[in-house]
C-alpha cells in the first residue's frame, strides 16, 4: 500500500467513527447541545487531518535516518520521483569535463541528452570576461593539431582565437652536454603548425561559451559529490538501476551514466572502487610566465641534469616556463629574488651546466646514409639557435610535485573516468591535457554509437569500447614519457653519448623525425616507421 492509499484509509476510518458517534448522540440532545456537537465534529475532522500530516512527516523523517526503515516499505522507492534524472552526470567541470559536455552538445545523436555538470568551481557560473590586456596566467596547455581539429569540429576553437594564444611551427630540443640537438618544423609533415599554447582559463572559458551557445539541455550543480550508489536492478521504481548521486548541499539526483572528470584525486574513481598504479617522481615542476623584448614563435626544451626546462610561446612577447627540478631546488628558485631567478632561467636555457651544441656546417652529417634523398623540405639543415633572452617575470612562480598514475580500469557499470582521473603523466612533452581531451571525445563518440543502436549508455559492454580505444593509446604515451624522464635523469658518460646519438638520429633521419612529429601531434597512434 502506497502513501496515498494508506493515509486516505486512516482519514476515512477515523472520520467515519467520529461522525457516527457524534450523530448517535445528536438524536437525544437539545438544540443547543446539537450545535455544540456539530462544532466538535468540525474540530475532530481538523485534528484527524493534522494527525495524518504529522504521520506522513514522521514517516519521511524515519526514512531519512540512516539504518531506520518502516518494515515492508522502501523509502527511496516512494520518494524517488521527486529527484531529478539526467542522462549523463559529469563530475568535474574543468577543461576535460567541459570538453565532453561540449562534444555531447554538438553531436546530432547526443545533443538532446539531459546533462548535469557537478563542480563547486565558481568559474562555471561566473560571467567574468577574460580581457586580452590581462596579465597571462602561468597555467597553460600545449594543444596538439589533433586536439585543435576536434575543437574546430565542435565550434569551440573560434572562442580560443578571440583571446591570447600562440601557434608555433618550430621546436628545438637539446641536451646540456652539448653533444646533440634536434630541430622540428611543421613543414616536415606538411603542416602549418606543430601546436598552440593556450592559457587554461582561456580553454575553459571557450568551452563554456561553446556549451552555452549550443542550445542543449544541461544543468550546473555548484556543489561537491558526497556519495554515489547504483540502485539494484530489481528495483520497482521508474529509475530502475540508475546511479544515485548525493551532493554536498544535501540534494540528490539520478543519472544513467556518471563520468568522473574530477582530477587525480577523483571522488568518482574512489566511490566506484577503481584502483590505480603509479609512483611519485622525486621532482617538482616550477611554472611561471616570463617576458621577452620580441615575440617568440618557437618551443624550446633543454634537458638538464635534474630535469628538463621548457620555454613555450603564449603570444604578445610572453612565454611560459615549465622547469623540472629536485624539490630542494624548486624551493630555492621559488624563494630567490626576481632578478636572480631571471638570471638563473637564462643560464639554464643557454650555456649553464654545459656548452651549446655545435651545428653541422659542412661535410656529411651523421646518419646521412639513412636520410631521404630529398632534403629540401626537411629541418635537418636547420642550425642550432639560442633561446630568446628573458627580461623579466610576468607572473607568480608556482610549484607542484610530479607523479605518474594510471587507473587499472576506466569503466564500471554506469561509471567512466576521463582525464587526470584516469591518468597523470610527466609534463615534459605537454601531452597530459591532450590525452584527457582524447578521452572526452572518444567517450562522446561511444555514447553516440550506443544511442544509434538503442543501447543503454550506462551499460558496461558499451563503455568497454571507450576503454578499449583509449587505454592502449594512453599506456603507450605514458611509457614513452616515463622512459624519457628516467633516461634524462641520469648523468652518466656512456648514457650521455647514447642520448646525443638519439638527438642526432631524430634530427637527421627524416622518416624517424616525421613519425615523432606525427605521434606527438596526435595524428598517429604508435611511433612506427611509415
Amino acid at each position: 500500500m502506497n502513501d496515498t492509499s494508506f493515509l486516505q484509509f486512516i482519514f476515512l476510518f477515523c472520520f467515519q467513527v467520529s461522525s457516527s458517534s457524534i450523530y448517535a448522540s445528536q438524536q437525544s440532545l437539545s438544540e443547543t447541545q446539537k450545535q455544540i456537537a456539530s462544532k466538535m465534529n468540525r474540530i475532530t475532522a481538523r485534528r484527524v487531518a493534522f494527525n495524518i500530516h504529522a504521520l506522513k512527516s514522521a514517516r519521511r523523517t524515519l526514512c531519512n535516518n540512516a539504518g531506520v526503515k518502516i518494515p515492508g516499505e522502501d523509502c527511496d522507492q516512494d520518494l524517488a520521483d521527486n529527484l531529478p534524472v539526467h542522462d549523463v552526470a559529469i563530475v568535474g567541470g574543468g577543461m576535460v569535463g567541459m570538453a565532453l559536455a561540449c562534444s555531447l552538445a554538438n553531436t546530432p545523436l547526443t545533443k538532446k541528452l539531459n546533462v548535469a555538470i557537478i563542480d563547486s568551481n565558481p568559474a562555471l557560473l561566473s560571467s567574468a570576461v577574460i580581457k586580452k590586456e590581462d596579465p597571462p596566467d602561468p597555467r597553460v596547455s600545449t594543444v596538439t593539431p589533433a586536439t585543435i581539429a576536434l575543437f574546430q569540429d565542435m565550434g569551440a576553437w573560434k572562442y580560443v582565437e578571440e583571446h591570447r594564444h600562440a601557434y608555433f611551427d618550430k621546436m628545438q630540443v637539446w641536451d646540456y652536454t652539448g653533444l646533440g640537438y634536434t630541430r622540428y618544423n611543421a613543414k616536415d609533415i606538411n603542416k602549418e603548425v606543430l601546436g598552440c599554447v593556450v592559457e587554461n582559463k582561456v580553454l575553459h572559458r571557450s568551452l563554456l561559451s561553446c556549451l552555452q551557445n549550443a542550445g542543449s539541455e544541461q544543468k550546473i550543480y555548484p556543489f561537491k559529490l558526497n556519495s554515489m550508489s547504483t540502485q539494484p536492478s530489481s528495483s520497482s521504481t521508474r529509475h530502475g538501476s540508475l546511479a544515485k548521486l548525493e551532493l554536498s548541499d544535501g540534494h540528490s539526483l539520478y543519472a544513467k551514466l556518471v563520468v568522473g572528470a574530477d582530477g587525480s584525486k577523483s571522488r568518482v574513481k574512489e566511490l566506484a572502487g577503481i584502483t590505480s598504479t603509479g609512483w611519485k617522481y622525486s621532482q617538482n615542476a616550477i611554472i611561471c610566465t616570463v617576458q621577452h623584448t620580441q615575440e617568440n614563435f618557437c618551443a624550446w626544451q633543454r634537458f638538464l641534469p635534474k630535469g628538463p626546462i621548457a620555454l613555450l610561446p603564449i603570444g604578445d612577447n610572453f612565454s611560459n616556463i615549465v622547469w623540472t627540478m629536485s624539490p630542494d631546488e624548486s624551493s630555492n628558485c621559488k624563494s630567490m629574488s626576481e632578478l636572480d631567478f631571471v638570471e638563473e632561467l637564462n643560464r639554464a636555457l643557454d650555456s649553464g651546466y654545459g656548452p651549446r651544441p655545435k651545428s653541422q656546417l659542412s661535410g656529411a652529417p651523421p646518419f646521412s646514409w639513412l636520410t631521404n634523398a630529398d632534403r629540401t623540405a626537411s629541418s635537418a639543415d636547420d642550425l642550432f639557435e639560442a633561446a630568446p633572452k628573458i627580461t623579466k617575470l610576468a607572473s607568480e612562480r608556482m610549484v607542484f610535485p610530479l607523479s605518474l598514475n594510471h587507473a587499472n580500469r576506466y569503466v564500471s557499470k554506469r561509471v567512466a573516468i576521463i582525464g587526470d582521473a584516469a591518468h597523470t603523466v610527466h609534463p615534459l612533452a605537454g601531452q597530459g591535457v591532450n590525452m584527457g581531451f582524447g578521452d572526452a571525445f572518444s567517450l562522446s563518440k561511444v555514447i553516440s554509437q550506443g544511442i544509434a543502436v538503442g543501447s543503454d549508455i550506462g551499460e558496461l559492454s558499451l563503455l568497454k569500447r571507450y576503454e578499449s580505444e583509449r587505454k592502449p593509446a594512453n599506456v603507450t604515451m605514458m611509457a614513452i614519457l616515463d622512459g624519457f624522464q628516467k633516461a634524462y635523469s641520469i648523468d652518466f658518460g656512456p648514457l650521455n653519448v647514447l642520448r646525443a646519438a638519439a638527438f642526432q638520429g631524430a634530427h637527421y633521419i627524416s622518416p624517424l623525425k616525421k613519425n615523432i612529429i606525427s605521434y606527438a601531434s596526435g595524428e598517429q597512434r604508435f611511433p612506427l616507421f611509415s
